[in-house]
């Protein structure tokens, strides 16, 4: 007994041994369930941002589901309980006035504002027949970079359209009321025209493809015919009452082409005769208008970029100048703007005469730390004292328009080296002979470059040589369309030639005695008027110069930003382009304005919106956003309803404009 006592023994001990082997099991179960839960917790880059932009989606869609559910009036409840009742809308005040409907109008878009769709295109735009490729959404920038940037350029040699490509101006008011969904151009004048009587037949858009030259719009599209027909049109079928014209930005100078066009006999011109707009125009009520040119050109074509690139730039060192998905973007841009004859328009006019030479400038004193407030700077009708500098401030020369280097900006001419870059030899980069973005820098190759750098400095005369250096091609097919000079004689037969229509400083004003002729443009903001720049390394297909952004003063009266002089505007066009030929060159009789038409200056005080629901302001002085200004809207409308420049108050001074007039020696 106890033998087999002694054998269950281990028999026992070895069942004992065996029941564990479920709880092994159970074990591993556990181990493999606290692994699955291990890896349920363990939370990875993609799914934060997939809850990331999960979260921003949903947090959208109940913002904008609530703003569309609010009641209109909700944001100007809002808007009232923080800043205090708004005012009157210009439309809304005017019609409490009793003003009626009387002039038709005529609004000129200016560059980039007009949308443009597609009519003919490569295989890689199909399904974009009549759809915007400019305004709009941009939808296709994003879907087909390429495809677009391919269709928005126009033939190198010729400035017209390249062969199996149509883009053309979209036609009416929409073509430019908004450029983008929620970015009003046009719309806010319209709608409050539309206030006291205004409707489609009396208010005509003059949309216009405004990349090409002003010459070639007829010769392509016949849009000057176009618009003096509409605007015959107009006149004839409201009693003969002049139709009031308001262009805009570079409309300005288009317009000014228009005035010599209609009246000049075919088939150069309109045949329109010589007393065409004394019977046709009431008045001509330009905005911002680029009437000497501005600056800011000059950095577009020569190296793609302004002061907001340059600034990126600096922000994120590398990005723009990545070959991202083989995408270059400033080597792309520079190749479309570059065949747009329209970037040519806007090259400064009057060289050093009127933008300065190497040690002098209108504006030299100028600092925007010293400018006044609006009440403090108010100047009413001609009064010309200044109001943005003192004995302390410090003196710039912003007729060095492109330096290199901040010791060549700042340096007396007489401490100046300078090794002329004119009948330097040039020589492409045989190290890289194939461009996948072709520009004329890939033909000027680095010593040409280097001979660009070692010039130091170019003045606004001397810009036109160095574009004609950098970029031939496009100057000689540009040259043949526009010209830059001062006339030395405004009765020469060669002033006859549509090149020098749109400068007035080679062309008369018509002999139109009744008509009046404003200058309305915003001051107060920072606008470019000179800049420092630097040579890459690399040439050949990359672009070898930029804006140094690093060249900056700390001192608080500095006009030199990231590598920027800037003085007074309206942040695109200096106040001495948008002012100076209604404040001095068309003044009175001069040989620019025979006929003496009445001219006036209205400066608009920029003030930034304030508040977010504001949207971009009711007073704002900046290029674009001045089409909403209350104070410009309710000028145009009294002129439109009857006015005259007396009546909405002649002159309306801010800036120095009459003082730097005053500092220019052109003979009138």
């Amino acid at each position: 007994m106890s033998l087999i006592r002694r054998r269950k023994a281990p028999e026992n001990e070895i069942s004992t041994d065996a029941e564990p082997k479920p709880n092994a099991e159970e074990d591993d179960k556990k181990s493999k369930k606290n692994i699955k839960v291990g890896n349920k917790q363990k939370w990875s880059c993609i799914d934060s941002c997939c809850w990331f932009i999960g979260c921003i989606c949903c947090v959208w869609w109940i913002l904008l589901f609530l703003y569309n559910a609010m009641p209109a009036s909700f944001p100007q409840y809002v808007t009232e309980a923080i800043t205090g009742p708004l005012p009157d809308p210009p439309g809304v005040k005017l019609q409490k006035e009793g003003l009626k409907a009387k002039h038709p109008v005529v609004f000129i878009p200016g560059i980039v504002t007009c949308g443009l769709e597609l009519w003919e295109g490569h295989q890689c735009a199909e399904g974009l027949f009549r759809k915007r490729l400019w305004g709009g959404t941009f939808g296709e920038v994003y879907k087909r970079p390429l495809c677009w940037v391919d269709h928005m350029t126009l033939d190198n040699e010729t400035g017209m359209d390249p062969p199996g490509i149509r883009v053309r101006p979209v036609s009416g008011l929409v073509a430019a009321d908004y450029f983008a969904p929620g970015y009003f151009v046009w719309a806010v004048l319209i709608a409050n025209l539309a206030r006291i009587g205004y409707e489609e037949k009396t208010m005509y858009m003059a949309a216009y493809d405004w990349r090409l030259s002003f010459q070639n719009t007829e010769v392509r599209d016949q849009t000057l015919s176009r618009i003096k027909s509409n605007i015959e049109l107009m006149v004839a079928t409201n009693g003969g009452k002049k139709a009031v014209i308001i262009p805009h930005s570079m409309g300005v100078v288009y317009f000014l082409h228009f005035m010599k066009w209609v009246e000049a006999p075919a088939p150069m011109g309109g045949g329109g005769g010589p007393d065409w707009c004394a019977k046709h125009i009431k008045a001509v009520m330009n905005i911002g208008g680029p009437l000497l040119g501005v600056p800011k050109s000059i950095a577009g074509l020569f190296s793609a970029e302004a002061r907001d690139v340059a600034v990126a730039r600096a922000i994120a060192p590398g990005v723009l100048d990545k070959d991202l998905f083989h995408f270059q973007t400033l080597e792309h841009i520079m190749k479309m703007t570059r065949t747009w004859d329209s970037t040519m328009s806007m090259i400064p006019r009057g060289g050093d005469t009127i933008w300065g030479d190497l040690d002098w400038s209108p504006e030299e004193g100028y600092s925007p730390c010293k400018s006044k407030s609006k009440d403090d700077a108010a100047q009413i009708s001609g009064h010309h004292e200044n109001q943005t500098t003192d004995s302390n401030a410090k003196y710039y020369s912003y007729g060095r328009m492109i330096s290199f280097g901040k010791d060549a900006a700042k340096a007396h001419s007489s401490d100046l080296k300078r090794i002329d870059f004119r009948g330097a030899v040039k020589g492409s980069n045989v190290a890289n002979n194939t461009c996948d973005v072709w520009n004329e820098y890939h033909d000027m190759g680095v010593s040409g470059a280097k001979a660009v750098e070692e010039y130091k400095v170019y003045t606004a005369g001397e810009t036109l040589d160095l574009l004609n250096f950098v970029a031939p091609k496009m100057m000689a097919r540009g040259s043949a369309h526009f010209s830059y000079g001062i006339a030395d004689d405004l009765d020469d037969p060669k002033y006859s030639h549509y090149k020098y229509w749109s400068n007035p400083l080679e062309t008369k004003l018509p002999d139109a005695p009744d008509m009046e002729i404003y200058s309305m443009y915003g001051v107060g903001i920072q606008t470019e008027r000179a800049y420092v720049y630097r040579r890459m390394p690399t040439a050949g297909c990359n672009i070898p110069f930029q804006i140094d952004a690093s060249v900056d003063e700390e001192d608080e009266d500095s006009c030199l930003k990231s590598g920027v002089y800037t003085v007074d505007g309206d942040e695109t066009v200096p106040a001495l382009s948008a002012g100076f030929m209604c404040a001095k060159g068309w003044r009175g009789r001069t040989r620019f304005n025979p006929s003496g038409i009445k001219t006036y200056v209205r400066e608009y005080y920029h003030a930034p919106p304030a508040n977010l629901l504001e949207g971009r302001g009711t007073q704002s002085g900046a290029h674009v956003d001045i089409m909403g200004n209350f104070a410009l809207i309710e000028d145009i409308m009294r002129v439109a309803a009857g006015g005259t420049g007396e009546d909405v108050g002649g002159d309306q001074v801010y800036s120095d404009i009459f003082k730097w007039s005053e500092k220019i020696n052109l003979r009138l």
